[in-house]
């Protein structure tokens, strides 16, 4: 069995937004054992949406149209669906009651348009998760199922994990279980990987007990997804635990630095924890980007201890004991985090400096960076020349000098 992903706004088109949603719905499709061979984005336009639909219902089993359910005039997507099945809009005086009843959670008075909401395709049946304002429903054309879901993309999330993911599995005869796990890597390339992986990926091709792909996730480093079919939840797990323990003995745990959503602060903060000890920060060129990921973490503050953005120059003199010179230096970076270790009484210290460009400084080069980690009253500095642009420099000295810090933890 396939299904389409259609999403639908103006704004997709214009590029005001990012089409996350059809990227989300692809991934949870593919884990489900459903094939996805066509996404398409369409504006706010009622001939051109229909003209959309029709081709999808022309080319595929089941279509997912994302977007178009609020209350304004805009919003036609439940009309255009009611067309192409040739039937009428009718208000499901249930789903009345429930929208108001969301805006009296909210302590808000509806507005008389969100009435619109409640105008469903007569034969269309309501999804019974209704996270926000906006109902889904389901109706068949011609035998295939159309599911309607808003275009929010938590309150969307919400509508395919509680009905249409099942739902589809179950058209499609589904019973298998299909499970995955993902291995997130940092520090290789994804060539280098895919060279290290290469005689495990031709084994898993022969015996297809598994199978193993790629992901680039910018910033966030490389994912490895292990995927596993089996008849119950039960082996799927098994297959996986025994795939990862291979995966990683091939590629080594300094690359890989967590499974799932596990983040790299949050690696580094579990291994601080599972040692008893403390973290400070000393943050120049990151400006506050690394105390932002460490504190994001619920139960951060049992091992961080606090922060200092020493933006300024005189303030890696005065507060953090850097001495006059420069300060796009090793000797600087190794300063600032004994500086900051002592000023927070941490056992354990980050400390960044460096040009972000886009002009030069001290007569180095933008992209030019100091990084330094503290454990236990020992400083390791390093420097790197990062060839990007102001935000990516920022951004990448902050996950790369958190790892440097969790490889450190792990020896």
């Amino acid at each position: 069995m396939n299904c389409e992903v259609v999403a639908v706004g103006s704004e997709l088109l214009l590029g005001q937004i990012v089409d996350t949603n059809s990227t989300w719905i692809g991934e949870q499709l593919a884990l489900g054992g459903i094939d996805c061979h066509y996404q398409t984005k369409v504006g706010d336009n009622f001939e051109r949406m229909q003209a959309v639909l029709s081709l999808a219902l022309s080319r595929s089993d089941n279509v997912i149209v994302c977007g178009g359910l609020g209350p304004t005039q805009d919003d036609i997507t439940r009309d255009v669906i009611a067309a192409t099945a040739g039937v009428e809009l009718e208000r499901r005086e249930g789903l009345v009651e429930q929208i108001v009843q969301v805006f009296g959670n909210r302590g808000r008075t509806m507005p008389a348009n969100n009435l619109r909401q409640a105008d469903i395709p007569a034969t269309a049946e309501v999804l019974p998760v209704l996270p926000g304002t906006a109902p889904g429903f389901v109706l068949e054309v011609n035998g295939k199922a159309v599911y309607a879901v808003p275009g929010v993309p938590w309150e969307m999330q919400q509508m395919l994990s509680g009905f249409v993911l099942d739902d589809l599995r179950r058209r499609a005869g589904i019973g298998a279980v299909i499970k995955s796990r993902t291995l997130r890597t940092w520090g290789d390339s994804e060539s280098g990987l895919a060279e290290k992986l290469h005689d495990e990926i031709q084994r898993l091709d022969r015996t297809g007990e598994c199978t193993l792909a790629f992901l680039a996730s910018g910033i966030e480093g490389l994912k490895v997804r292990l995927t596993a079919k089996a008849a119950t939840a039960e082996v799927a797990d098994g297959i996986l635990a025994t795939e990862e323990q291979i995966v990683r003995r091939i590629i080594g745990d300094r690359i890989v630095f967590g499974t799932d959503d596990e983040t790299m602060e949050s690696a580094v903060l579990s291994q601080l924890r599972h040692r008893g000890w403390t973290l400070a920060l000393a943050e120049s060129l990151t400006g506050g980007l690394i105390g932002a990921r460490i504190s994001a973490v619920a139960g951060a503050s049992d091992v961080f201890r606090g922060g200092l953005v020493s933006y300024a120059t005189d303030v890696k003199f005065d507060l953090l004991g850097v001495s006059p010179g420069p300060v796009v230096s090793e000797e600087a970076v190794t300063a600032m985090a004994y500086g900051a270790a002592k000023l927070f009484d941490a056992h354990c210290a980050i400390a960044v400096t460096g040009v972000a460009g886009p002009d030069p400084l001290e007569n180095q080069q933008p992209g030019t960076v100091w990084m330094a980690t503290l454990v236990q009253g020992t400083v390791e500095a390093h420097r790197a020349v990062l060839p990007f642009d102001r935000e990516r420099i920022r951004q990448i000295t902050t996950i790369s000098v958190l790892n440097h810090l969790r490889t450190r933890l792990a020896n």
